[in-house]
């Protein structure tokens, strides 16, 4: 089986096997927007569960519990506080969390002994501790501000080092698919949003801008010249860059998702809610999204600018009617066509595949007459 992932991704690379995913990019437009309109009703809807850090509030955890069940704890704050809707969480196996709203010490004293006999452990089990409003603004704007602070520099490399702003407008409209649908997955799971979610989200950021740095890189390697050729257009070109690299992309993600499942599992069902279920999901749900639209979204994004420059399109016009021609037998044609990528958008001669030159139709040679050598 490995032999033969192996020699799938050689004919990938050599061009003897190839996907159309440039061509098809409206299926992928289509996907990608079906699923941001969904992450936008989810958020508009539903919103997102912000962390005590978030908002504010009272916190208490009772620790060497003999059972996890939340009902006492809830029927506990009750008592002492009726209007605060508390939140209880299990930490492991021998612990409970406990968010209010903002108590008073009084009544946080009072908190401490109801929980402490509803859970049959002495007070000195139970900490508190509390979190004002004005500290989670601090947070929320400090992450907003990171997340601008990234883009504006990702803008700038990306269009200094591949000399194009079209592949750094790409790439921020592909990144921005990515933390649209994982913010879209936090508010659908109904999960919490802590600070270490939003460390979460900035990583993710950082691993799909690297995984379209590698494509990009391809395809601006697979384009230089390509106006000085008529065998092939700009985007079947740059379709070639995205198959030659979808075997990598594919080992990158499945390499950096298993770690990050295993930490989810360990996170939600064996530690309970804390900082390590709270950014593996982040980074699982972003790599996921982050492989999709560097193979699906990016790069077809890239050429859908590209091929509004009109060299690109006069080149491409060219290449059609070049094609075109040799299609209908003339020779000019089928010399212009000999040596173009195959498997894109059905316009090549039957049997001819990428990398390889096509076979114009031979011409019958002339019968020979009678008595002639």
């Amino acid at each position: 089986m490995a032999s033969g992932f192996a020699q799938w991704g050689n004919d990938l690379h050599t061009g003897r096997t190839s996907y159309d995913i440039v061509g098809k990019r409206r299926i992928w437009y289509s996907i990608a927007i079906v699923l941001v309109l969904g992450s936008a009703l989810l958020l508009g809807f539903k919103g997102l569960n912000p962390g005590i850090e978030f908002k504010g509030g009272s916190q208490f955890t009772v620790s060497d519990v003999k059972t996890t069940a939340q009902q006492p704890a809830t029927d506990a704050v009750a008592t002492i506080a009726p209007a605060e809707a508390a939140r209880v969480s299990t930490l492991g196996a021998h612990a409970i969390r406990v968010q209010t709203e903002t108590l008073t010490n009084d009544q946080v004293e009072k908190v401490v002994g109801a929980l402490a006999k509803a859970y049959d452990v002495p007070s000195a089990n139970i900490t508190s501790s509390f979190v004002g409003p004005s500290w989670g603004q601090d947070v929320s704007s400090k992450a907003i501000t990171g997340l601008v602070v990234f883009l504006a520099l990702v803008s700038v490399v990306m269009t200094i080092y591949f000399r194009a702003w079209r592949m750094a407008v790409a790439a921020l409209i592909a990144l921005a698919n990515d933390l649209t649908l994982t913010v879209g997955v936090y508010a659908l799971v109904g999960w919490e949003v802590t600070p270490a979610t939003a460390i979460g989200f900035l990583t993710i950021l950082g691993y799909s801008i690297y995984d379209t740095v590698v494509v990009f890189d391809k395809v601006r390697e697979n384009t230089a010249g390509v106006l000085d050729q008529s065998r092939s257009t700009y985007a079947e070109q740059a379709n070639l860059a995205v198959n030659q690299t979808l075997v990598r992309s594919i080992n990158t993600s499945v390499v950096a998702l298993l770690p990050v499942t295993a930490i989810l599992f360990v996170g939600t069902f064996i530690l309970g809610p804390g900082t390590l279920r709270d950014i593996s999901l982040a980074l699982f749900v972003g790599m996921a999204v982050g492989t999709f639209s560097s193979i699906f979204l990016a790069t077809p994004l890239e050429v859908t600018l590209r091929e509004r420059e009109p060299a690109i399109a006069a080149h491409d016009a060219k290449v059609r009617s070049s094609r075109a021609r040799a299609l209908a037998g003339d020779e000019t044609g089928e010399a212009a066509l000999a040596g173009a990528p195959a498997g894109f958008g059905g316009h090549l001669l039957p049997g001819q595949h990428l990398g390889t030159a096509a076979q114009p139709k031979r011409r019958k040679p002339a019968p020979r007459k009678p008595g002639t050598k």
